[in-house]
């Protein structure tokens, strides 16, 4: 995938299937540490052990509608290209944590990419599911959480035109804001 941020969106759509309602994003930049990582934590059903070890095989899936899995698989092929690797935990009913780390000056890692967009989606799509996302750079640092959000809103819908188009905006100051007022 050209981006990071595809990653990202196939990885929260594995949590949304395995029926997780709270879904949190982090993301670190240490250009000093030479570190991107990447995480992403949900309580859905979790993985059981036996099947743990398989996930990022891509010719297994526990999907029936397709005989490959490819995701996590690419997701760690990606990160590995990049001098990192993938980790997985998991367990049945606790729900999962993935966590992939990349050098972050590395010629080959991908761009972080329309993460605003990403979100978006998600948001717009899942207006049941609680996302977090935390987004770290060198000593800056900003949250998004849409549990907050939904409690000011009280009865409006988070995904409502206008509820979205402030979040998106949102997004665009804090990720201005982030990398100093200049763009990644």
């Amino acid at each position: 995938m050209r981006e990071l941020s595809l990653h990202i969106l196939d990885i929260i759509q594995n949590s949304i299937t395995a029926s997780a309602r709270d879904i949190e994003l982090i993301i670190i930049e240490d250009p000093e540490r030479n570190l991107f990582q990447i995480q992403v934590f949900d309580n859905g059903r979790g993985i059981r052990g036996d099947r743990l070890s398989q996930v990022t095989d891509p010719f297994v899936t526990s999907r029936d509608t397709r005989r490959v899995g490819l995701g996590l698989s690419l997701f760690q092929e990606a990160a590995r290209r990049c001098g990192g690797d993938l980790e997985l935990e998991s367990a049945p009913g606790q729900g999962t944590r993935v966590t992939a780390y990349f050098q972050y000056n590395h010629i080959d890692r991908a761009p972080l990419g329309d993460i605003q967009g990403t979100l978006i989606s998600l948001i717009a799509l899942n207006p049941e599911i609680n996302f977090r996302y935390h987004h770290i750079y060198v000593d800056n640092e900003f949250i998004l959480d849409t549990e907050e959000i939904k409690k000011e809103l009280g009865v409006i819908e988070i995904n409502r035109i206008e509820v979205l188009n402030w979040i998106r905006e949102f997004l665009d100051e804090e990720l201005k804001n982030l990398y100093g007022g200049g763009s990644k």
